[in-house]
């Protein structure tokens, strides 16, 4: 109980800027959390599909690749369907390759969506706090200009501590959302990694399995 009067005294105490910070915050959280979610959900479908169609890409049975991830929405599933497609009709690699770097470039940006603002966020939570601070200076030198000259000194010292909460709760604020910005970077590095990863993979396997048709039929040719 001590301990939540402590914090709403702190938030209290330190002025209206506060409150700007907490919102910025809030924002950033929520979009913390929509980006953790939706990146766990992609990396674990990717995956799934993965772990799915490679033994079939493996043997060579391109066809029944295609057909089990042909309704599938994974971004794994949407990249691979580029290549299988081509597959079927093109046997140039560099065809096959442009198809999925295509592919890439459209999965990248939704991989990437508003992570971005979270960094921003912390940012303008540093100098809310900053901003908020500055202001409770000019507010407590101007009320301390005209006080007696005994009690300047405690009014001030007063005044300034009370103008630092804005930049400790800024602080405590950019913190966190600096920490989570960098976790979910992370993650999605690690699933454009698994992309193409899973891109390279796939094109090895289908000119591998052209040069083996091609040496077959030469050799019954």
């Amino acid at each position: 109980m001590d301990t939540i009067q402590a914090i709403v005294q702190f938030f209290q105490t330190g002025g209206t800027f506060m409150y700007p910070i907490l919102i910025v915050f809030a924002f950033g959280v929520a979009i913390c959390i929509e980006r953790y979610i939706k990146l766990s959900g992609i990396g674990k479908a990717n995956k799934q599909v993965w772990d799915q169609v490679h033994p079939m890409l493996d043997e060579g049975n391109f066809d029944a690749a295609r057909d089990s991830i042909s309704e599938n929405a994974s971004a794994i599933a949407n990249l691979l369907n580029m290549g299988l497609e081509r597959q079927g009709s093109v046997r140039r690699r560099d065809d096959i390759e442009i198809a999925m770097e295509e592919s890439m470039m459209e999965i990248i940006p939704t991989l990437e969506k508003r992570t971005p603002y979270i960094a921003l966020f912390a940012n303008i939570c540093t100098l809310l706090g900053l901003l908020g601070t500055i202001m409770g200076l000019i507010e407590a030198f101007t009320a301390v200009a005209n006080a007696d000259p005994a009690e300047k000194a405690d009014l001030l010292s007063a005044s300034i501590s009370v103008a630092m909460n804005t930049t400790a709760f800024g602080l405590m604020a950019a913190i966190p959302l600096l920490i989570t910005h960098a976790m979910i970077s992370s993650k999605t590095s690690e699933i454009i990694d698994s992309l193409e990863m899973a891109s390279v993979k796939t094109l090895n396997l289908i000119s591998d399995f052209a040069k083996r048709q091609a040496a077959l039929a030469a050799k019954n040719g």
